[in-house]
């Protein structure tokens, strides 16, 4: 169970949306105590893998299919909180060069802000939801995934995921590369099966067998594999290898994918059936797997309880904060002292920032903990190491675009503003981060001595482009060092069209 505290109290209802290469998938639940009840399911074969050409560009067919899918899920949770809503794209969406394009059409479609996250965060989440699906023991377990573009592999012990990796290889992208027009041949499945094991060499010692104590497969197409095999008694429990044997068999005696008749096979699952087995076939061989078992649970289900954690006061994003700044040995002193610089500014800002306020509140505090990362690596131009630390780095819980912002603060906090860079971030960032950027750059200005003595009460107003700040009497008379980064700082802004007045 998730307590949620009294400062956070669960809404009644959250949905989740996983925009997969292969399908698109919605749940909506209700919370009760902290336990999860599913109301609803919604579920749409898109295939946006299949609308990537050879320069990775998202034709337009393959995009009118996803807005309009996106329309219909749109619907079912109008009204809904936008803080109650977890929306993420995933492989293709990663790999598409128009995504941001498609990005702003595909959020006007749905009404909700949509998040693309890395290949290992997908991992992530695949895990917990799988481990909240099942009952809690100490076993170690593998935990497999096969999406339309990608395929998760990942170990971990009860919640808490071990090792995670993301391959791009998935049931749509192999289908269409080794059965595209369909035709189905011994060779064509060797050479599919080789390519598999080709991605999953590199991975073998890894998420071999002696690692884990059972293996688990989520997804639309180890759920379908599964069926198969039940419905036609070459399993009685979950997928063996045998079973699997059997199905490659009756696959095989196949001239055409149409031809493939077997009970319980869902009519939109056949054009990508043949490569999520070709995939989960590799893996038994590979993995040294004998049997698996299946699980209800995945992206979705683990968005929800990342949602309740993250109420309950264990958001991951923070601790992968804090085990960064461990990692990169940063002054912590200093940067709780700047983050209560900050609180201070946005205390005062309030009437100005309004409900923003609280937007930007844990951005900036967490862009207070790293601003220095990059002190690790090299003094000189560290803000810039810091930001491609974060811009780049799987870090658990963030989205490429919450990296995108946290990075663009950290490189905005001295010396040249990056205008240009603050209004491509998505909305309402393109509009309020300019300012997050001036409240980050004052505190840690103030603070450059790192000394232990209190700032002087000191007030501060932004009306637009004009900022004011103001000390008491003679306090930057007997501070030079401050007075002269200032008066440098008055022309940093100005070059990105604000004016600081400073008395």
């Amino acid at each position: 169970m998730t307590n949620i505290t009294e400062q956070e109290q669960a809404p009644e209802l959250v949905a989740a949306v996983d925009l997969g290469s292969n399908s698109f998938h919605m749940i909506v639940c209700s919370i009760n105590k902290g336990q999860i009840k599913t109301l609803d399911r919604l579920k749409e074969m898109v295939r946006l893998a299949s609308g990537l050409d050879a320069k990775n560009v998202l034709d337009e067919p393959t995009q009118q299919r996803a807005l309009a899918c996106l329309e219909r899920f749109g619907h079912r949770i109008q009204g809904f909180s936008q803080n109650n809503v977890r929306i993420v794209g995933t492989n293709t969406l990663r790999t598409a060069k128009n995504a941001d394009q498609f990005l702003l059409k595909a959020e006007q479609a749905i009404g909700y802000p949509i998040h693309i996250i890395s290949g290992i965060e997908e991992a992530r989440l695949i895990y917990q939801g799988v481990a909240h699906s099942l009952q809690s023991n100490a076993n170690r377990r593998l935990v497999m995934d096969i999406g339309g573009g990608s395929t998760e592999y990942i170990i971990g012990t009860n919640s808490q995921p071990a090792q995670k990796e993301s391959l791009r290889m998935g049931c749509v992208t192999v289908s269409n590369r080794f059965f595209a027009d369909g035709k189905i041949s011994p060779q064509r499945f060797q050479k599919a099966g080789i390519y598999a094991n080709q991605q999953l060499r590199s991975y073998k010692n890894l998420f071999n067998h002696k690692n884990w104590d059972e293996a688990i497969g989520a997804s639309g197409s180890i759920r379908a594999i599964r069926k198969v095999l039940l419905a036609t008694e070459w399993s009685s429990g979950g997928i063996t290898s045998e079973g699997l044997e059997k199905l490659k068999k009756h696959v095989l005696s196949c001239k055409h994918i149409s031809e493939i008749d077997l009970p319980d096979l869902d009519p939109e699952r056949l054009p990508v059936f043949i490569g999520g087995l070709v995939i989960l076939y590799a893996t038994f061989k590979t993995l040294n797997i004998s049997t698996m078992s299946v699980s209800d649970g995945a992206l979705r289900e683990g968005l929800i309880y990342d949602y309740l954690g993250s109420l309950s006061n264990q958001d991951v994003r923070s601790k992968t904060v804090q085990l960064l700044t461990e990692h990169y040995h940063t002054d912590t002193l200093q940067s709780e002292r700047i983050k209560a610089t900050v609180s201070e500014i946005l205390r005062q800002l309030k009437p100005f920032l309004g409900a923003q306020s609280k937007v930007m509140t844990q951005y900036l505090s967490w862009a207070a903990d790293l601003h220095e990362i990059g002190r690790n690596i090299a003094h000189s131009q560290y803000h810039k190491h810091s930001a491609y630390i974060i811009k780049h780095g799987d870090l658990a819980g963030f989205s490429q675009q919450n990296q995108r912002l946290l990075s663009t603060l950290v490189q905005a906090h001295r010396r040249k503003i990056p205008r240009k860079d603050i209004k491509k971030l998505p909305p309402p960032w393109n509009k309020i981060t300019i300012y997050m950027v001036i409240i980050l750059r004052l505190a840690v200005l103030l603070l450059r001595n790192r000394s232990h003595a209190a700032l002087p009460d000191f007030k501060i107003l932004i009306e637009q482009d004009t900022i004011t700040l103001q000390f008491p009497e003679d306090w930057l008379e007997n501070a030079p060092l401050t007075q002269a980064d200032l008066l440098q700082e008055v022309e940093y802004l100005a070059k990105a069209k604000f004016n600081l007045h400073i008395s």
